[in-house]
């Protein structure tokens, strides 16, 4: 929730390599396809970034983002969705992932009869003819988005893999949750207040505040609730810079909901955090929102993937600033 509306903030396109072009209609075709299954699952009353990590045959895949079972990469943005739906959908116990090649690379391969999940690469580029075009005219090039699917099978569909892949996350024990997310907060640098009975962020002050601890039904839910403001901060100018203008009610609103909601999931996917759903009364404005516009759910899953990024680097720069005095205390 954001109590004070601030003023939309210009955003830079990101560079990117030169890359094959997708046709326009075969983009059009895949953000239409991703949108109607994420509006499938909110429609039957599901939540994608919801405790994708449930009991499921064969084993209980513990919180964690999804990632390259080889190269030990997180995948970001729309692709958390995704796989994670793919977890819920097919039971699979594992948040690791091989492209068929990698199966291969990894002394193993994909089982016959397996269907992939397909996943997706957004980027920009910048043809060599509109390069020299530039040139001529003394203007900057325009980059054009492009589009790109790619297939991967989850580590259960696999089979004769090498040992010593990128290792399942480990679950953090229950009494270092707390802590773990009190330094994230702590090393936000973000204002932060604790009373009143309800959570907020108020960009005009950059602060957010959240009701004590206590008044929490579920305890854990306090930290969830902690990391959905402290998302909602990272829009602010002096961060990402995101649009928080939108009154309460409103598509902007709903839009930077959404993004607050799905980043407080990757951030307790990340720690080991498993909450509760949140959020559920703005289902209706995040489905218009879906309806409208086939592309907001990969803008908002992109932005709630660049605040988490944020944050936990701050937390990796924090723990990394006080390991010396750590040492030190201890000689």
């Amino acid at each position: 929730m954001r109590a004070t509306p601030n003023r939309r903030a210009a955003r830079k396109p990101k560079p990117g390599a030169a890359q094959p072009q997708a046709r326009p209609e075969a983009r059009a075709n895949l953000y239409e396809e991703v949108t109607r299954r994420i509006v499938a699952e909110l429609e039957a009353g599901r939540f994608p970034w919801v405790q994708p990590w449930g009991r499921v045959e064969g084993g209980t895949p513990v919180p964690g983002l999804p990632r390259n079972a080889l190269t030990g990469r997180t995948y970001s943005g729309i692709n958390i969705l995704i796989l994670w739906g793919a977890v819920i959908e097919r039971g699979f116990p594992s948040q690791g992932w091989l492209t068929f090649k990698q199966a291969l690379e990894a002394g193993g391969n994909v089982r016959k009869g397996e269907r992939g999940t397909t996943v997706v690469y957004a980027d920009r580029f910048t043809p060599e003819a509109e390069k020299a075009r530039a040139r001529e005219a003394g203007e900057e090039a325009r980059a054009i988005p492009f589009l790109k699917r790619f297939t991967v099978f989850n580590l259960a569909q696999c089979e004769g893999l090498r040992p010593g892949l990128a290792p399942e996350p480990v679950p953090l024990p229950e009494r270092e949750i707390v802590p773990v997310a009190e330094e994230v907060i702590a090393a936000s640098g973000v204002g932060f207040r604790i009373g009143g009975a309800k959570a907020f962020y108020v960009p005009s002050a950059d602060y957010v505040q959240v009701p004590p601890q206590p008044a929490f039904f579920e305890q854990v839910n306090y930290h969830r609730t902690c990391l959905h403001e402290l998302t909602h901060a990272t829009g602010h100018p002096s961060r990402l810079a995101r649009n928080l203008s939108g009154a309460f009610g409103s598509r902007d609103y709903a839009r930077e909901e959404l993004v607050a909601e799905m980043g407080s999931a990757f951030l307790c996917a990340a720690l080991g955090i498993v909450p509760t759903v949140r959020h559920a009364d703005y289902l209706g404005c995040w489905l218009d929102v879906l309806r409208e516009d086939n592309r907001a759910i990969f803008r908002a899953a992109a932005h709630a993937s660049k605040a988490a990024d944020w944050l936990l680097s701050r937390h990796r720069e924090w723990r990394a600033a006080r390991e010396p005095a750590t040492r030190a205390g201890a000689t």
